[in-house]
């Protein structure tokens, strides 16, 4: 599989969200308004405004302890994405189409289009925001603004063989010492995950349900539609777009 993929190296991740602040910048994306609720992380969730964010989760490792457990969250640019066919959403691989805006009336939920619940859209235009692998900056040669600015090697980004081998390098040496360490679904996305606890420590949607994923998909191909139909996001489920 040729392309570009990340590595994030979770058992390195001391959250210090200058890949989040970075995203910011390079997105030229506004600050939100926030409160808290009971957790260091800032803000709560994605939002159409914050299209990458450290999530902060605290729960019991294998001996019992309390551990804080961070998760730099983005989207996973599936190598099929179940939201690429929603919608004809794509003009390339890992851009939105800025011309699909949902009408008012369609209330679609990110967990309809996403097995990761990741994109989020703007209520006040209608359209589509997620991460787009900083892709004027890689074209340019150049690494995305988030593995920039990481100061501690839990990002990583480049040809995609050669992040899957780092991936499986640096988990035998994690499984040394942290058995139940493993990648998170790194067959079916170009944003390879090591988590070195239950996914759920991290994450409700760090792994992806494949229930889920085969639902979205068969909601976007209709039983009588051709693969090619399906394959160019001529679907009946885009009626109702503006």
């Amino acid at each position: 599989m040729n392309g570009k993929s990340f590595f994030v190296d979770l058992t390195l991740c001391t959250a210090c969200r200058g890949c989040q602040v970075a995203c910011k910048q390079w997105k030229d994306l506004p600050a939100e308004r926030t409160h808290n609720f009971g957790s260091h992380q800032n803000p709560a969730d994605l939002s159409h405004q914050t299209i990458r964010l450290v999530r902060f989760k605290e729960a019991r490792d294998a001996q019992g302890k309390l551990r804080w457990y961070f998760f730099p969250e983005q989207c996973r640019h599936c190598i099929e994405p179940p939201c690429k066919y929603m919608l004809n959403m794509y003009k390339s691989a890992v851009v939105y189409n800025e011309e699909v805006r949902l009408a008012k009336n369609v209330d679609l939920d990110p967990q309809m289009i996403c097995p990761y619940n990741v994109p989020r859209k703007d209520a006040a235009t209608g359209h589509w925001r997620k991460c787009d692998m900083c892709i004027d900056r890689v074209k340019d040669g150049l690494k995305p603004a988030c593995v920039t600015s990481c100061p501690t090697g839990t990002m990583n980004f480049g040809d995609r063989e050669a992040m899957l081998e780092m991936a499986q390098n640096r988990l035998t040496e994690v499984k040394k010492t942290r058995p139940n360490a493993f990648l998170a679904d790194p067959e079916d996305v170009r944003v390879i995950y090591l988590c070195d606890t239950d996914a759920e420590n991290y994450h409700t949607h760090m792994v992806a349900d494949t229930g889920q994923r085969s639902a979205i998909l068969a909601q976007a191909r209709p039983a009588k539609q051709s693969r090619r139909e399906f394959l160019t996001g001529r679907f009946n489920f885009g009626k109702s777009r503006v």
